[in-house]
């Protein structure tokens, strides 16, 4: 595989980075779990669902749930500024007091994925089939029977909403970030969708069967994400002229995509039916809601998630200001923002009965 000089510099970074902060809290620690003859929402089964995972600190701790984003697993919430920022001693999340769990999501990581050689013959799963994935690997397969918080981003942030609905006497709190507890509609899904829609239509993909991966697929890939994150304010602080703009098009495109285009697809694909609101009332954890101003997935100014909050009976919305310091839908992935109201958050939702 040909990596980029950039590309792998940013991978040699995000090891040692990880490494680094890894050292401030307990050493993470990995497992799979096979979930028997899971049943997806389309009625189709697999026989044996693999479910890979990383925990931190030990389960005599109480239980947290953690929640990647689209694309990511569990490797994507040690970096330093989310697990630096919540996971050392004193800090929010500290693994000396906490069971940490996160999961790969169904799709995603080590977990089960078209890519392991089923390609398009791999069941199509959503958000839901993802969630009852993660319930059935903390019940299961840790034998957790009840969760102080469960804490997401970006797609974990949806996973949270459903896990609120589906399972609201499973958790003490619930933290959705970068995330809204509505239809996945508007700019959100149109954007979604032309992007899977130009790596589809790339000859390259044929349908699913292809030798090397769609040549689109990085112009695709690069289109949504500055699109729909990075900050207006901070990519005006980033590019303004035309000049460094193009020398931050350049650099996105010289750098590999390493995904691979079914897996891909599939993982944003399975955000098309979401939505958690005729479940909202349901909700029985405290919680708090983590957006940024200036998240252009799930902008503010819509009033949706305003009105959708009022169903929620024990939640509010802390909204991260716009700033040069923010990256629009990319903001929630730095605690520092957040570490506060968290601590503040788990220092008074009340300890539920299991």
């Amino acid at each position: 595989m040909n990596f980029s000089h950039a590309a792998f510099s940013a991978a040699a970074l995000a090891l040692t980075t990880i490494t680094a902060f890894a050292a401030d809290y307990p050493r993470p620690k990995q497992g799979d779990w096979i979930a028997k003859d899971f049943k997806f929402h389309t009625g189709e089964t697999l026989p044996e669902l693999r479910l890979h995972y990383t925990t931190i600190g030990e389960p005599t701790g109480q239980p947290v749930l953690v929640l990647h984003g689209s694309g990511g697993s569990a490797a994507s919430m040690l970096t330093a500024t989310f697990g630096g920022e919540l996971f050392g001693p004193g800090q929010p999340l500290d693994a000396t007091k906490y069971y940490i769990i996160i999961p790969d999501s169904v799709g995603h990581g080590k977990s089960s994925k078209p890519s392991d050689g089923m390609k398009t013959a791999f069941p199509k799963y959503n958000y839901e089939d993802m969630v009852d994935a993660q319930h059935r690997l903390v019940t299961e397969g840790l034998g957790v029977k009840h969760l102080r918080l469960v804490i997401g981003n970006s797609m974990g942030g949806m996973h949270t909403w459903i896990w609120g609905g589906k399972y609201p006497d499973f958790m003490d709190a619930l933290v959705p970030m970068a995330s809204q507890p509505t239809e996945m509609a508007a700019r959100n899904w149109m954007l979604r969708r032309m992007m899977l829609d130009t790596i589809k239509n790339d000859p390259d993909y044929n349908r699913g069967n292809y030798i090397t991966q769609p040549r689109m697929m990085k112009y695709a890939i690069n289109a949504f994400g500055t699109a729909t994150g990075g900050g207006t304010l901070a990519y005006q602080e980033l590019a303004p002229t035309a000049a460094k703009a193009d020398k931050l098009v350049d650099d996105r495109l010289a750098t590999a995509i390493t995904a691979d285009a079914n897996d891909f697809i599939y993982q944003w694909e399975a955000s098309h039916d979401y939505n958690p609101a005729p479940s909202l009332e349901k909700i029985e954890a405290t919680l708090l809601l983590i957006n940024a101003a200036d998240d252009e997935r799930n902008p503010p100014e819509t009033g949706v998630t305003e009105a959708a909050m009022k169903r929620v009976k024990n939640g509010r919305l802390f909204l991260i200001p716009a700033s040069s310091e923010t990256r629009g839908h990319l903001t929630t992935g730095n605690a520092k923002f957040y570490k506060k109201e968290l601590q503040e958050l788990l220092q008074s939702a009340p300890q539920r009965a299991m």
